[in-house]
């Protein structure tokens, strides 16, 4: 059993009190009566309570707002860990709202808000396993050395046939034609069309979440959309992913569908992505740091490739974090299977899109959209701060296709990525030793669950053959 580290007593962040009575007089304004506080487990689920105005407010004042500690050891299926780090007596933690995240739940029948919270223990230090506090703390390296990352997330999705039975196989659903989307329809205007009033109110949703959306199209499967967001700061950004993949669920299912961030609910259709852009601004200039004066890659830009090509592997439970996402990486399914880098080549796992200096980034295309955000873009950005600090220079660009490369290579199964992010002490360095161990003693649990259950296939094959 790990021991619990001891917290060094700070004081708590404050909430001016002009603040909070303007957001008081926001929710007045907006008729609001009940506020929904969360955070977001390991899976990215939303965990919290929903409140009326008024305790909303007063618990602020108070700090009376808590959840248990154990909120961040909990599986997928809703066991928990207990391994020292997080005590079986389940002690509460502190929620701190992050008022700027205060936004509208535009589905609800009556007038509702939402806010993430910062979780904190009564000695006012951060809690180590909550997910934005470890994205926080990897862009607070970059910080430290004058840079700034920016990302722009994309994120792939299906829509599926609405279906009672929790075990029932996923199915396409039909459009406003009545057709069944067959799917190989890669950006399709008549595809995003067949589902365009449920569109009408993704985008509605949202504007009144603040959310800011790039681009819409139809991806290669079957009734599979992508929806890319803007470029800005990574915690911004992760907090309007946490937001999104909410929102189109509870849109989906508003319209008699449901939407799935499954890696890969589909056994014969492409799986569903979560690609992240990343660049490095330099603080006091604004200036993009992958691009010299001349328009040239510069070392810096190299070195983060480096980074990504060298601890992307040891970060995989963090992109891939269940035995499902593995059955996305597979060649010829549009998703990569190692790390070579290349210009405008969708065939690796690092593609470095066509762009002028001022845009000059790299495209990670491991992720799938199965992630928790602030993980999956903490790790990224960790892997490529590491490779910076340490000049780790690339291998050369691809120019043919990687997915014959038996170079740079991924791990293969679950458990061999799990052991070798228990291994790589770079990544705990950056990530923090705490998480990484509580995150992993968690997907451990994780595959126990998986691996109790009976597979269809070993029922049909074995049951009675053998």
């Amino acid at each position: 059993m790990t021991p619990r580290r001891k917290r060094r007593p700070r004081p708590l962040p404050e909430i001016p009190a002009e603040r909070l009575q303007e957001v008081n007089q926001w929710l007045i304004d907006q008729d609001v009566d009940d506020v929904e506080v969360m955070v977001t487990d390991f899976a990215g689920i939303p965990r919290g309570k929903a409140m009326p105005r008024l305790k909303f407010i007063e618990s602020i004042q108070t700090r009376g707002l808590r959840l248990p500690e154990s909120i961040f050891s909990m599986t997928v299926s809703g066991e928990y860990v207990y391994q020292g780090l997080v005590p079986v007596t389940e002690p509460d933690v502190l929620l701190l709202p992050q008022l700027d995240t205060l936004v509208l739940v535009p589905w609800q029948n009556e007038p509702t808000a939402c806010v993430i919270c910062d979780a904190y223990y009564g000695t006012g230090q951060p809690v180590p396993f909550n997910p934005r506090e470890v994205l926080r703390r990897v862009i607070a390296l970059y910080e430290r050395k004058g840079w700034r990352p920016v990302i722009a997330p994309e994120f792939e999705f299906y829509l599926l046939a609405r279906r009672d039975e929790p075990d029932a196989p996923p199915a396409v659903p039909r459009g406003r034609s009545g057709r069944v989307d067959c799917g190989i329809d890669s950006f399709s205007i008549d595809g995003v069309d067949e589902f365009g009033v449920l569109f009408d109110d993704i985008y509605d949703f949202c504007e009144t979440q603040r959310i800011a959306i790039d681009t819409l199209v139809h991806e290669a499967g079957p009734a599979q959309f992508e929806f890319n967001l803007r470029h800005g700061d990574p915690l911004a950004l992760a907090d309007q992913s946490f937001y999104l993949k909410r929102l189109i669920r509870q849109a989906a299912i508003k319209h008699g569908m449901f939407a799935s961030f499954m890696a890969k609910p589909y056994p014969d259709h492409m799986g569903s992505s979560m690609h992240i852009h990343q660049s490095v601004e330099d603080m006091a200039t604004g200036r993009n740091l992958f691009a010299d004066d001349a328009g040239e890659d510069t070392e810096l830009f190299h070195y983060h490739i480096g980074g990504l090509q060298k601890y992307l592997p040891a970060a995989m439970p963090l992109l891939a974090p269940y035995m499902n996402s593995y059955r996305r990486i597979a060649p010829g399914m549009s998703a990569p299977v190692n790390t070579h880098w290349g210009r405008e080549n969708r065939t690796v796992g690092l593609r470095v899109p066509i762009s002028g200096p001022e845009n000059r980034r790299v495209e990670n295309r491991i992720a799938g959209a199965d992630v928790n955000p602030y993980l999956a873009i903490a790790a990224s950005l960790a892997c490529g701060y590491l490779g910076m600090v340490e000049q780790i220079r690339p291998s050369r660009p691809l120019r043919t296709s990687a997915y014959e490369k038996k170079s740079r290579t991924l791990p293969l199964h679950y458990l061999e990525g799990l052991e070798e992010l228990e291994d790589c002490e770079e990544l705990a360095d950056v990530l923090g030793a705490e998480f990484v161990k509580l995150f992993v003693e968690v997907k451990k649990l994780e595959y126990h669950d998986y691996y109790s259950v009976l597979s269809p296939w070993e029922i049909r094959h074995l049951m009675l053959n053998i």
